[in-house]
């Protein structure tokens, strides 16, 4: 969260910088204007001068909302609702247990359809976004991993961490789809043991904000699950039916958008 005062500066554009398929630029957007904010809206990789403002600002990643020099990470409502002008209270969030039943549902999915891409088109390029059908299944699979590293080894919750670079060894589809039970084994496995007696109560300790372990946790699952509905999208412009889809009762009490890929670009 920026840590610049409080000002009256309500003449100042609000901006809103996001690139296309990012799960959290979009909430971003939905959520200012399900509370009637008006913005402009800045792609990133489309607008020259979207890198640079926020490289003035101190700033590499997106989602960020913007007034003049006070902004806020998009990841964090209650700064983005005071940067936009506004108080927001909050939701009511799923119990950790059934946030992790949410999280486990998401992932085998995400396996299934995974598994449903043809090798030879993996490494696609996603419309409007620098990322491939093989990263954007890794980046399911990683959501829940970095968490995973966060809360048993205390590894530092980083931006650089969620971008899901593909390591060098995971060559083949069946080296991804090993990667996917192996995160799958490993959150049954911490909840089984740690996982159930964690204070989700206390500091997340992110690199987007000041916010509870819950808070974290509940990211995690509806972030792992907007890709996976990205991932169903993919099979269906594959022409490839998915394999069991997920409904809208496997993401329910998960904050999930309401458009699946962006409300700007289409996926076409």
């Amino acid at each position: 969260m920026n840590e610049a005062a409080a000002q009256d500066h309500s003449d100042i554009p609000l901006k809103v910088y996001w690139q296309p398929g990012c799960s959290s630029c979009l909430k971003t957007k939905e959520f200012l204007i399900a509370n009637g904010v008006a913005f402009d809206s800045v792609n990133v990789l489309e607008d020259e001068n979207g890198f640079k403002e926020l490289a003035a600002l101190g700033l590499k990643l997106v989602p960020i909302v913007a007034r003049g020099t006070d902004w806020a990470n998009g990841a964090v409502f209650r700064d983005v609702a005071r940067v936009a002008g506004f108080q927001w209270t909050g939701h009511k969030m799923l119990a950790p247990e059934a946030m992790i039943a949410r999280i486990n549902a998401i992932l085998e999915g995400a396996h299934r359809f995974a598994s449903q891409i043809p090798e030879q088109v993996l490494d696609t390029i996603l419309p409007g976004r620098p990322r491939s059908y093989r990263q954007l299944a890794y980046h399911v699979f990683n959501i829940p991993d970095v968490f995973l590293d966060h809360v048993e080894n205390d590894a530092p919750y980083t931006y650089e961490a969620l971008l899901s670079i593909l390591p060098d060894e995971m060559a083949t589809k069946q080296d991804l789809l090993d990667y996917g039970t192996a995160v799958q084994k490993r959150l049954k496995a911490w909840w089984r043991s740690a996982g159930r007696d964690t204070d989700f109560e206390r500091d997340g300790n992110v690199y987007y904000g000041e916010v509870s372990l819950h808070e974290v946790l509940e990211r995690t699952g509806w972030h792992s699950g907007q890709h996976t509905r990205q991932l169903m999208l993919t099979l269906e412009k594959l022409k490839i039916a998915p394999d069991t889809p997920l409904t809208d009762a496997d993401f329910a009490g998960l904050p999930m958008p309401s458009q699946v890929w962006d409300n700007e670009t289409t996926f076409d």
